[in-house]
């Protein structure tokens, strides 16, 4: 037998693709690599505007465009070769390095696994641009192109050359996810930068911000108001440290599936595995097991304590103290999260009962004994809420006529010429025709023998409403069925009225069950479905002197909570926009929705939906904001819906004094027991969200209480 060679085998110099193309696996591990690399360049080059586009999670196609400084014409050649930046000129410079980028690999790395095209136009240039790259280098001379100040970077079949690396990534979607985590987390930190991110084709946005806002804003819109209202804000400063920190973590009150950490050290992005699992003991104290914080920290440590060129795609950082500071931040966490816990409050999960009562009920075999425990009231005439509770909660005492029948007549107009108070009265012989669902709950009598209306036909004696088979309209009514979640519809259809506990919330009794609901949300959809069903047969609420919009929307941008910015123009100036958009549109709105505006552009009147229901009119001004604002005007579906959504926003809310000019001195809690929630009950179709967005909260069962009573 042969014996094996032992020989050595010769050392050979990598071909310079070879050597590239390992390097560019060593950075751009997967599509959402490259995106963060690419959008470090952009904010290096003082961008206000990101637009990220993709297509097959960034396999296909990852486009960002900036509004940048954009590149010199002169650095074309250069731009995608490795080790050429204008970030950093010598090994001491990383001591003190104030930019994301600095050794100029990222772009020759992408260049290297995918084609490159680069579209790009500083504030000197007459005109953008276009190059492309492989390789790292120019193919061919750049073409001259139009194109805006900044830089667009078109990275497509991404590991084309690749295909070990292509085929051990994540599906599209997986990618897709990784992608828009990553925007997410720069767009919270770099509130100031506008981001937004879709995929190819696609009208929505997965990620969208504006400018100029906060992280606070951010974060809600990120990551939604179940973590934004739970922040606290959590600040560390150590000058013998030489670190700042600023951050948002939850409170005791919030808990999530997974640790979602945000950090950012000198504004680059990047993980702490120590820092995290200190953070987490911490949480452990407070939280259920298996339930996790939210945490937003960034960190300012002194440049030349932080070595930033640890790992090939700069995810990790070293910096000296790390031990110290990590116990500063979070003993500063354990003191905040003490502080909030004794403040606690808890969430009662929603749970609906999976079939209705009276099914439960009509099962019961005659002569069955019936036990204490499923003893319920069933009139909600024996007994009110309202003599549970203390005066405080009692009906607000009818207003004067006088303080009732005028409308902000204490704010002076400076201007307007005219007054804005107005008298808002039913016009009798301007009466709606009553719904089917109407008649059933208020027991008004067939159309044939009521009170004609401007809406209504005549024919042989009998008044009809008003058809109109408009395609938009028939898919935003099958919309709201599809939506319905049957549970909750017979959960709302069969309850009885409890009473109100505030202006926001109510109590319902369904069987043996007791439900507290958020009125507003409720009433807000209910109106919008009503604006559905009644599409041109409102009847009309009318303004016996007519305020001008102008006027309204001048008061509407004054207010806090409509949050006008000097950076969106002149108040009189939108003002003047917002009344001439609604007077071009008042043939249709009028036709439609019963909203009236005359010739002098002065609101004339307003929808009625149910008899004996006026909306708050304080809230008048922010109702024609926006709806100049708010509505979708070019396409008819998402015109109609837009509209409706506005209109049910003011609606939701009764008039908080007496319900004007209908012989009635009742108060707001009698028009929501007798007027709104009657008519909620008999039509509402509740969406399947109310079930996990706590809408509607079950807060007591009799079988349960019983079962308390009995260990007593």
């Amino acid at each position: 037998m042969d014996k094996p060679n032992k020989r050595p085998k010769n050392i050979l110099k990598l071909e310079e693709t070879v050597v590239n193309r390992i390097a560019a696996g060593e950075i751009i591990q997967r599509p959402a690599n490259a995106l963060k690399e690419l959008l470090e360049n952009c904010l290096d080059a003082g961008s206000t505007s990101i637009q990220v586009t993709v297509k097959d999670g960034g396999l296909k196609l990852l486009k960002i465009q900036d509004n940048g400084s954009g590149i010199n014409k002169e650095d074309f050649p250069i731009v995608c070769e490795r080790f050429t930046t204008s970030k950093l000129q010598k090994f001491e410079d990383l001591n003190a390095i104030g930019t994301f980028g600095f050794r100029g690999e990222a772009l020759a790395s992408i260049s290297h696994v995918a084609h490159l095209t680069i579209i790009t136009k500083t504030s000197e240039m007459q005109c953008a641009y276009k190059c492309s790259y492989h390789d790292g280098k120019l193919i061919g001379a750049p073409k001259p192109c139009a194109g805006t100040q900044g830089t667009q970077i078109v990275v497509e079949d991404l590991f084309y050359n690749v295909p070990t690396r292509k085929n051990s990534l994540k599906s599209p979607s997986e990618e897709h996810n990784r992608i828009i985590e990553v925007v997410t987390r720069f767009a919270v930190h770099n509130a100031s930068v506008g981001f937004s991110l879709k995929k190819l084709n696609d009208n929505g946005s997965d990620v969208r911000t504006s400018p100029n806002s906060t992280q606070e804003d951010n974060i809600r819109i990120l990551y939604g108001h179940a973590v934004a209202k739970d922040l606290i804000k959590l600040q560390v400063e150590d000058p013998g440290l030489k670190v700042k920190v600023n951050g948002l973590i939850s409170n005791v009150d919030y808990s999530g599936a997974k640790f979602t950490i945000l950090l950012f050290i000198n504004h680059r992005l990047v993980e702490s595995t120590p820092l995290k699992r200190a953070l987490d003991s911490v949480y452990a104290i407070y939280l259920a097991k298996g339930k996790h914080p939210f945490v937003y920290l960034s960190m300012e440590i002194a440049p030349n304590c932080v070595d930033v060129n640890v790992h090939p795609t700069k995810h990790e950082v070293h910096f000296l103290n790390e031990d110290a500071i990590i116990h500063k931040i979070q003993s500063s966490a354990d003191m905040l999260l003490k502080a909030a816990s004794t403040s606690r409050s808890f969430a009662v999960q929603t749970v609906i009962p999976p079939i209705s009562f009276l099914d439960k009920q009509q099962s019961k075999v005659a002569g069955a004994k019936v036990y204490d425990k499923q003893l319920v009231r069933t009139d909600s005439r024996d007994q009110k809420i309202d003599k549970f509770l203390s005066t405080t909660m009692e009906s607000m005492p009818p207003s004067s006529s006088n303080q009732s029948h005028n409308f902000i007549n204490q704010t002076s107009m400076e201007s307007s010429e005219e007054p804005v108070a107005a008298v808002f009265q039913l016009k009798e012989t301007e009466k709606r025709i009553p719904s089917e669902a109407e008649r059933a709950i208020q027991g008004v009598p067939d159309c044939s023998n009521s009170t004609m209306g401007h809406r209504s036909s005549v024919a042989q004696g009998i008044v009809e409403r008003r058809q109109f088979e408009l395609t938009s309209l028939t898919q935003l009514r099958e919309d709201a069925k599809k939506n319905t979640d049957q549970v909750l519809r017979d959960t709302f259809k069969d309850s009885i009225f409890v009473g109100c506990v505030s202006e926001k919330h109510c109590l319902i009794q369904y069987g043996t069950r007791l439900y507290i609901f958020h009125m507003e949300r409720v009433a807000e959809e209910f109106f919008y479905q009503r604006f559905l069903d009644e599409f041109g047969n409102c009847g009309v609420i009318c303004l016996s002197d007519p305020p001008p919009l102008y006027n309204l929307a001048l008061m509407a941008l004054d207010q806090e909570e409509n949050e006008w910015r000097p950076d969106d123009g002149p108040k009189d100036h939108l003002a003047n926009l917002a009344s001439q958009l609604l007077f071009s549109k008042s043939e249709m709105l009028d036709d439609y929705f019963s909203l009236q505006i005359n010739e002098k552009r002065h609101l004339v009147a307003i929808p009625l939906l149910l008899v004996d229901y006026i909306p708050d009119l304080t809230q008048l001004p922010s109702f024609v904001l926006r709806l100049a604002s708010d509505v979708e005007w070019n396409v008819e579906k998402d015109c109609f819906d837009t509209i409706c959504r506005v209109m049910a926003r003011f609606y939701r809310k009764p008039n908080n004094h007496e319900v004007l000019n209908v012989g009635s001195d009742k108060n707001w809690k009698w028009t929501v027991e007798h007027v709104l929630y009657p008519a909620i009950k008999a039509s509402l179709l509740p969406p399947k969200a109310w079930i996990n967005d706590g809408t509607i909260l079950q807060i007591a069962d009799l079988p349960d209480l019983y079962k308390v009573f009995e260990r007593c």
